[in-house]
């Protein structure tokens, strides 16, 4: 089993009740058990500020299935939420958004995946909620999660329950 450590955001719709629904789809996966998940979190709209704010939160995963096979399911639990990746647009509102941040301590460079995530070590909205449930997480290059979060600054991003 490894463990892998997945961010989720969302800021169309009803973003909070989506993020609930993705954590059931994400216990629902093949070859894979949650483990845990975070709490939801209120974060001001990053990249692109002109847009609606995120609804973020974490889950923790224990899967036999590879990195890539893990990245597809997370691919296609997005579509069933009415994701459409438009490949011109970074940073733009969202459904869903299932990011792999951590395969265990693995370091995955393709050109499909690269884990960890190229930016979870300096995004507050992925550190906080990955903090609550896996703090000593590790980071390869990095460091622990819980030291991460020591380092970056959590303006405007709340806990909304849920």
């Amino acid at each position: 089993m490894i463990q892998a450590c997945i961010g989720l955001g969302a800021n169309l719709g009803d973003a909070a009740q989506t993020l609930r629904d993705a954590f059931q789809a994400l216990a629902a996966l093949p070859h894979t058990t949650l483990r845990a998940q975070s709490q939801l979190y209120s974060t001001p709209a990053w990249g692109n500020p002109d847009q609606p704010a995120f609804v973020n939160a974490a889950a923790l995963l224990d899967t036999t299935l590879p990195g890539p096979a893990l990245l597809d399911a997370l691919l296609a639990i997005e579509r069933r939420f009415g994701r459409v990746r438009d490949p011109g647009v970074q940073w733009g509102p969202r459904t869903l958004d299932l990011d792999l941040l951590l395969y265990g301590e693995q370091v995955i460079d393709l050109p499909q995946l690269q884990v960890p995530h190229p930016y979870l070590h300096a995004r507050a909205f992925a550190l906080l909620p990955l903090a609550e449930i896996a703090p000593d997480a590790w980071i390869p290059g990095q460091g622990r999660v819980r030291d991460a979060v020591m380092r970056v600054e959590a303006c405007g991003i709340a806990p909304i329950g849920g």
